[in-house]
């Protein structure tokens, strides 16, 4: 029997942590929480079964998210993370546990993702790391990393299916009521939204061109919409949105085709109309290159989930 080991302090989240003992907490591992003592997760207190040395003797350590990402982690807790791998432990962290695993240096040199909203900060603190975005989990073999929240479950399933194939692994996500398996290449579900500032000076050509999405709109004609010339509209586009004009209004295309997508049971000619792309086989080509997913499977998978959870009255 694998034994697992979940690795806990103070100041972790207890949703990655709940995902974790969700899936590893069944009769084909041997399961064992481990801590520094008594620790405090939001409003929660667990009490670990063993210290953190005992990660060392794992086969496989889980590090859930890290709550505070501009907190460093504990030196005891990467110290035992470090010292597990080097034991020849199977490391992955769930979330922001990929800065438990940077700070232990197992991420250096490799590609990692975590929550899209820290991708940057986990990049700028540990520059040796390659972090990547734009993918629901990352598998080096003996160090593995996910995105936030729903990508915890994915890579703990991704696991499991490692270790005791798809059948077994498809049991669990039946029971817990998820998909049985979304490749860690797949996108995060997660688009590029127009400034919250808005006395930059595009601030009122974001909204006339989001209204024209369904036109074939040029550079020439948003920079006579915002009364300059192409080159620098360019320039204020790189500095405003980190982007081009062309790769601006194909995301904002991607963005509505997934609200249409989501809430509409349009077809998919029309609603490539909707946005700009004329066909439904430019639509497919656009939307699984940005998120890595067709559009009738991310239709299938958000209109699932809506019908299972429907909005308040």
């Amino acid at each position: 029997m694998e034994s697992v080991a979940l690795a806990v302090t103070d100041g972790m989240l207890h949703f990655e942590l709940s995902v974790a003992y969700e899936v590893f907490g069944d009769t084909a591992y041997h399961l064992t929480v481990c801590g520094p003592g008594p620790v405090r997760f939001g409003r929660f207190t667990l009490e670990p079964d063993a210290g953190l040395d005992r990660l060392a003797h794992a086969d496989t350590v889980i590090v859930p998210g890290w709550a505070d990402v501009d907190v460093p982690p504990p030196a005891e807790l990467i110290d035992a993370v470090r010292a597990a791998h080097e034991a020849g432990a199977r490391v992955a962290s769930l979330c922001t546990g990929a800065f438990v695993l940077a700070a232990a240096g197992l991420l250096d040199g490799r590609r990692a993702t975590t929550h899209w909203a820290h991708t940057d900060d986990l990049a700028a603190r540990h520059p040796l790391v390659e972090v990547d975005p734009d993918v629901l989990y990352v598998d080096h073999g003996s160090v593995l990393t996910s995105a936030g929240k729903a990508a915890a479950m994915d890579l703990c399933l991704h696991l499991v299916r490692l270790d005791h194939g798809s059948a077994y692994a498809n049991t669990i996500a039946r029971r817990l009521v998820v998909p049985p398996h979304r490749s860690g290449g797949q996108a995060q579900f997660v688009t590029a939204p127009v400034p919250a500032q808005d006395d930059h000076p595009l601030a009122d050509l974001f909204p006339w061109a989001i209204e024209r999405l369904d036109q074939a709109l040029t550079v020439e004609d948003l920079a006579r919409r915002a009364n300059m010339s192409s080159r620098h509209l360019g320039r204020h586009f790189r500095t405003v949105t980190g982007s081009t004009p062309l790769q601006w209004l194909l995301i904002q295309r991607i963005r509505r085709a997934q609200e249409l997508l989501e809430s509409s049971g349009d077809s998919l000619d029309t609603i490539a109309a909707a946005t700009g792309m004329g066909t439904a086989t430019t639509l497919r080509r656009h939307f699984n290159r940005t998120l890595g997913v067709p559009p009738d499977t991310y239709r299938r998978t958000f209109r699932r989930s809506t019908a299972r959870h429907p909005a308040p009255a």
